[in-house]
């Protein structure tokens, strides 16, 4: 499967990733020698099947011809195995096309068995389940009929199985019954199967998209770092450059042709001074190194900057309430995970707000509570329920929203690395509020 995500932030109406979602599973996932040695085992225990029965049950089995069936199989991998390399992987249509060739390969030697009479009809499940974990939808859907199919042919068509006892055969209403619960259980399995592989590979890509959300915030608080420490470093030389061609300046006679030189060396290397003391200034302003401590307004300040609008009004309000009669906030660590999740929720409120924006933080006996509140349009309150959940997708109204929820998720997944719960609610009096909840201990213990 192919994913394309952008770590863009937004409400239910913005656009949160890209992707190809005409399926969970498309070309490269299966391997070729997977395939191969899945259908190596098929043979063998085929063989060891049809010998036991033939020789060690004396059932009078068409020998040959289940033979024949096997032995093309045996061919067909060996030409796919010489086909391409067994670290390849197939794309979705060459898959289909494997598991195709298995399952009619397995009704051809059912039907010399005695159909559904042969208690390996249930084999025809495995395909299809295959299909389902690692494939599209289409192709499930098309090995699903395909099985269907094989199962109501091989009902109704088969060669006799030669019980021990003359004459004996099962009632055509129990063939009927095993034949629709086949089909049935084909179907099941499809769906269900399919369902549970495609969820767990949404979450798979949501958090990997997180850990390269987390990843990147790192790196920029490691970037910064290392541009305070250089401009540290280089302060000193260009210091004593400077203080040099003072005393040149200053030495010189007025008429000297090195004059006009000098006073650039001075002016250029003032200049190269103020870029390092921005420098210097930036991680302070902009995170600093990763886990220092900050009080909380300062946090909220610092992560809100980037996406601050001139028509909306952010305030920020912070309140200490002790049991011990302690008022001072403690601070909490610019950790990547809070500047990153804080910083989302921040973008996502900023954004769809009318003209104001309120942040509310409550210190309690070491707990802190902080909720975002705008005045924009708020949650779809049919979506409100599963914001959060990785490539939601619809449409906000008036929005043009398309693929949602991948922000919120990253903003959930970060924030839950810290302790913290993140609860989205829509306001009585319109807008939409944002609850993080951090309990005593992972950041009071940081002050």
């Amino acid at each position: 499967m192919t994913a394309e995500t952008t770590l863009t932030s937004g409400r239910a109406g913005r656009v949160l990733g890209r992707r190809d979602h005409s399926g969970p599973a498309v070309g490269g996932r299966v391997r070729r020698g997977t395939l191969n040695t899945i259908r190596w085992v098929a043979i063998l225990g085929q063989l060891l099947a049809l010998f036991f029965t033939h020789f060690g049950l004396g059932y009078e089995l068409p020998l040959g011809w289940a033979l024949c069936a096997v032995g093309t199989s045996a061919l067909v991998n060996l030409w796919a195995s010489r086909r391409g390399r067994a670290s390849s992987r197939l794309s979705d249509r060459e898959a289909a096309l494997y598991l195709g060739f298995d399952l009619v390969e397995l009704a051809a030697l059912l039907y010399l068995t005695g159909g559904l009479n042969n208690p390996f009809a249930i084999l025809i499940l495995a395909p299809v389940t295959v299909s389902a974990a690692t494939l599209s939808r289409a192709t499930t859907a098309v090995l699903a009929v395909l099985a269907v199919v094989a199962v109501v042919v091989l009902s109704l068509w088969h060669l006799a199985l030669p019980w021990p006892t003359p004459g004996f055969s099962l009632e055509p209403v129990f063939i009927l019954g095993l034949a629709a619960a086949l089909a049935l259980s084909t179907l099941f399995v499809a769906i269900y199967v399919f369902s549970v592989a495609e969820e767990a590979r949404r979450m798979s890509h949501a958090l990997s998209a997180t850990q390269m959300a987390l990843d990147r915030e790192q790196q920029v608080s490691a970037l910064g770092a290392l541009a305070a420490a250089a401009a540290h470093e280089l302060g000193s030389p260009l210091g004593t450059i400077a203080v040099v061609a003072k005393e040149l300046a200053r030495d010189l006679p007025p008429d000297s042709p090195f004059k006009d030189d000098v006073q650039l060396l001075l002016s250029q290397s003032e200049r190269c001074r103020g870029i390092l003391a921005s420098l210097a200034a930036k991680p302070e302003v902009g995170g600093g190194t990763p886990f220092d401590a900050v009080g909380v307004k300062q946090l909220i300040e610092m992560t809100a900057a980037p996406h601050r609008r001139h028509d909306v009004d952010l305030t920020i309000q912070e309140l200490v309430l002790n049991s011990d009669g302690n008022m001072v906030a403690p601070k909490v660590p610019r950790r990547p995970e809070i500047l990153h999740g804080l910083g989302t929720l921040l973008q996502n409120a900023i954004e769809f707000a009318r003209s104001q924006v309120e942040v509310k933080a409550l210190w309690r006996d070491g707990q802190l509570t902080m909720t975002i509140a705008d005045d924009g349009p708020g949650f779809p309150s049919d979506l409100l329920g599963h914001l959060g959940e990785p490539y939601l997708s619809g449409g906000d109204q008036g929005r043009g929203g398309e693929h949602m929820g991948l922000g919120i998720f990253i903003a959930e997944t970060l924030l839950a690395r810290t302790g913290a719960t993140v609860s989205l609610a829509n306001r009585r009096e319109g807008g939409a509020q944002v609850t993080i909840e951090w309990p005593r201990g992972p950041l009071s213990d940081t002050d």
